[in-house]
């Protein structure tokens, strides 16, 4: 058996045929990685040729194909500016493991890579020289965003949101209410796609901590919001507080001016009445005496002066019981002498004893006026009454 199968080869080596025939094989066709960590793309090649081999790998991705690593006569070359720190080899070539690691991965680096090997003296199958291998760069969600929409009163229906800015894939969303009443909500309800919660006939016990769950196969990333359910609105409420106390001190500023209106018109209206003289008001009352003619008033000063000056000094003369009088046709009535007395034309004796003539009272400076000029003057006899000795009224 061994004989015949050395004769076989030695046939086919004078035929010239080759026995190596070069493979590409892959470990698979799909790596994942997380972004941010290392990727590795396994692949390898069969050759019975020790010769060394040409090897290139290929980024696949708009706008075209571009080469990012390669081997050629024992020299790595790193083609991609981006890549260059990142990319090489994980296991030296002579061990026909041509892996490709990737380290820190970005989004940008997913993509379809392909791998090509030749050797010189080896013989190659149809695209059996090739291999391919797609790598996705998983994203995790972002942390995400929650929001209320709608007013959370008694009877009323909101709807809580839930938005992550990124991730790859896109992320589910999952709503949940925390303990201590534990809650999870299901379609149509929720919605995990959009990340919404629609939460309908709002109660008072519905108030509590609603955590939204973003996630994909990256990872994920919470966010929660406080649901407060209000018996009224709030907003009603604070309205009617701004516009209660806008209406107070409306109402204050008014009296204010009231009462400062009041008390300027009290102020002013006193005084107009100290500065003005009213047109309406009464003159007062003028004697009756004030208004007669001038004559009439000299004649009663001239009465009342005559019958002053006709008054003896205190103890002269007896008293009389009657006043001195003057009639209507202006003759005057005198008291008759007393027994023993003197006329009344003669003044008492000198001290020679030679009699002495009265005055005249009319020529004296400050005697009475005589009653027939006060007539002619037209006076009005005028009834005074008499007095005592001492000189009080009788």
């Amino acid at each position: 058996m061994g004989a015949l199968r050395r004769a076989a080869l030695a046939l086919l080596a004078l035929l010239g045929v080759s026995l190596a025939v070069l493979e590409v094989h892959v470990g698979t066709s799909l790596v994942l990685s997380v972004e941010g960590q290392r990727a590795v793309l396994p692949a390898w090649y069969t050759s019975h040729s020790q010769n060394e081999p040409y090897i290139t790998w290929v980024l696949n991705k708009n706008p075209g194909p571009f080469q990012i690593l390669s081997y050629i006569g024992g020299v790595v070359k790193v083609e991609e500016t981006d890549l260059k720190p990142r990319v090489g080899f994980l296991h030296p070539i002579f061990t026909h493991n041509i892996s490709v690691f990737i380290n820190a991965t970005r989004e940008q680096d997913s993509g379809q890579y392909m791998c090509t090997v030749n050797v010189v003296d080896d013989s190659i199958k149809l695209h059996k020289n090739i291999g391919l291998i797609n790598l996705t760069v998983l994203v995790p969600p972002a942390t995400p965003t929650c929001q209320l929409h709608g007013n959370a009163i008694v009877g009323a229906n909101v709807t809580l949101s839930c938005s992550s800015e990124k991730g790859k894939p896109s992320p589910l969303y999952q709503w949940q209410r925390q303990p201590p009443t534990l809650q999870v909500f299901f379609p149509p309800a929720q919605d995990r796609l959009k990340g919404t919660l629609k939460l309908t006939n709002l109660s008072l016990e519905m108030s509590g901590v609603y955590v939204c769950r973003a996630e994909n196969q990256a990872g994920s990333k919470n966010c929660s919001i406080v649901l407060e359910v209000h018996s009224t609105s709030t907003k009603a409420v604070i309205a009617g507080a701004v516009l209660g106390s806008l209406g107070a001190l409306a109402t204050i500023i008014f009296f204010a001016q009231k009462l400062v209106g009041y008390r300027r018109k009290k102020r002013d209206s006193q005084e107009e009445g100290a500065n003005e003289i009213k047109e309406d008001a009464v003159a007062p009352k003028t004697p009756s005496w004030a208004r007669r003619p001038a004559s009439d008033t000299m004649s009663k000063t001239s009465t009342l002066s005559s019958l002053a000056g006709s008054r003896q000094a205190y103890g002269a003369r007896a008293p009389s019981d009657t006043a001195s009088i003057l009639t209507t046709t202006g003759s005057y009535r005198g008291p008759p002498p007393r027994a023993g007395g003197r006329p009344p034309s003669l003044s008492p004796p000198a001290a020679n004893g030679t009699p002495r003539r009265r005055p005249d009272p009319a020529a004296a400076p400050g005697a009475p006026v005589p009653p027939s000029s006060l007539a002619r003057a037209g006076a009005v006899p005028v009834m005074v009454p008499a007095q005592s000795r001492a000189g009080s009224l009788v």
